[in-house]
């Protein structure tokens, strides 16, 4: 096998949602109360509902942007590529970038539809989240069957609800759910409460996948608004494993042996020691603290039920061993500051050539396939779907990589000699934010 011979899939990517995405799919009222997309007098976009303002900015769509433009901006759609909130032309970023399918994550209502808890229309959140994964299943994803893997969000402040939507997006061939990974934060009972019994049932039933992204529950701490941001940055996927220790315990991994959580974003370098640490507590506590595993270990739950998911991560590729070839999968990122748009074959490639064929097959996409119950194989022959072939097509669609400056706000003047910080990166998303969106940026800080 050679580079352009791996067939990749990405299952962490991110959508900013274009501004008529509830045109089809609200009406009268509903469509008249729904998430309305404007431009403030400076030029900046934001979405408003409910009261309530969400800016989509910063290094949350930085993709095809000059290094040095990275930080607060962009603020507006025309300063990102198409490719973030045009479907036909996220297709073209995907093929130059060698990957053959994607499963993309909101950011409208935020990873994990967190911002639907805080509405004070409950039932107008309800249904406007209903409108959100009609469009990303049949929009979004119904534009290019099997070149993305959907992914539904859910309204966990309702269980008959949520069990509802559960059923109703895996009728629509949604097996793949988006929910926080610690509830507690959005004034939910904790995962080992009753309250969750009907969730787990439904996602046994309907053979769903629960995603848990970064930043969707547990805040990524950081030291103190001084703390430079690359420390911040550095330690964030690594903030997964507080949701994953807890999730390793929920009781209902023993009574549905076949539920699939996915970590999303949280990389892979971590997980041997985390595996080993959890096996050492067990082992040293289980006598007192009337452990769930009973006759497993830790580790072994682990490798039963959670995959896991890199963007870089040559020193967890080097260990596979102790994570599981089979629980590992790749993601781009795209259109994060993290991705490695349009360079992926290109890093991924020298971390996995000393592997076999059929673990670089496994990591770069059939474990996902798997995982999602997705098989983009039912649409494409698998030489379509090849780093090769997909660059090809690439270039006869004429897709641009070329760097694209938009200017950008700095979070530190010119000339000032010192690292940028948390608490400069916080300064600038107040500038871009009401009163209420302020309160919940510090809340989760």
């Amino acid at each position: 096998m050679q580079m352009n011979d791996m067939v990749i899939i990405s299952v962490d990517d991110h959508i900013s949602e274009p501004p008529g995405m509830f045109d089809k799919h609200c009406s009268g009222k509903d469509l008249a109360t729904a998430p309305k997309f404007k431009q403030d007098a400076n030029g900046k976009d934001y979405w408003e509902y409910q009261g309530m303002v969400f800016p989509s900015i910063g290094l949350n769509a930085v993709s095809g942007r000059p290094l040095e433009e990275y930080g607060m901006e962009p603020t507006s759609l025309d300063q990102l590529r198409k490719g973030n909130y045009d479907v036909d032309a996220r297709i073209g970023d995907m093929d130059v970038a060698g990957i053959a399918a994607s499963l993309n994550f909101g950011s409208v209502f935020d990873f994990a539809g967190g911002r639907l808890h805080k509405m004070p229309d409950r039932k107008l959140a309800i249904r406007h989240m209903q409108a959100y994964n009609d469009w990303h299943v049949g929009e979004w994803c119904g534009a290019y069957p099997g070149r993305f893997i959907p992914c539904a969000i859910l309204p966990t402040f309702d269980m008959d609800a949520t069990v509802a939507e559960l059923k109703r997006m895996s009728g629509k061939g949604c097996h793949a759910v988006s929910i926080s990974e610690n509830p507690t934060h959005q004034g939910l009972p904790s995962i080992h409460n009753d309250y969750w019994l009907p969730f787990w049932k439904a996602v046994a039933d309907n053979d769903t996948t629960i995603c848990l992204h970064i930043g969707g529950g547990n805040p990524a701490p950081h030291a103190s608004m001084e703390t430079p941001i690359e420390a911040w940055i550095t330690t964030m996927p690594m903030s997964i494993s507080t949701g994953a220790s807890d999730w390793l315990q929920l009781k209902a991994l023993r009574d549905y042996p076949e539920m699939r959580i996915a970590l999303s974003e949280g990389g892979i370098g971590w997980v041997p020691y985390f595996l080993e640490r959890a096996d050492f507590t067990n082992a040293r506590h289980k006598a007192w603290t009337n452990s769930n595993y009973k006759d497993m270990k830790p580790s072994e739950m682990f490798k039963r039920h959670f995959m896991t998911c890199f963007i870089d991560d040559a020193f967890g590729l080097q260990n596979i061993d102790f994570i599981g070839e089979d629980m590992i999968t790749y993601e781009m990122d795209y259109p994060h500051s993290d991705a490695l748009w349009p360079d992926v074959p290109e890093h991924l490639w020298p971390s996995l050539k000393h592997l076999s064929e059929v673990q670089i097959d496994k990591i770069t996409h059939r474990n996902a396939t798997r995982f999602f119950r997705f098989d983009p194989f039912q649409h494409y022959r698998k030489e379509e779907l090849t780093v090769g072939a997909l660059r090809v097509r690439a270039k006869a669609a004429g897709v641009d990589t070329t760097p694209r400056s938009s200017g950008g706000a700095r979070p530190v003047e010119v000339g000032v000699d010192r690292p940028v910080t948390s608490g400069d990166i916080m300064r600038m998303m107040a500038q871009h934010a009401n009163e209420d969106m302020v309160a919940m940026i510090k809340a989760s800080a």
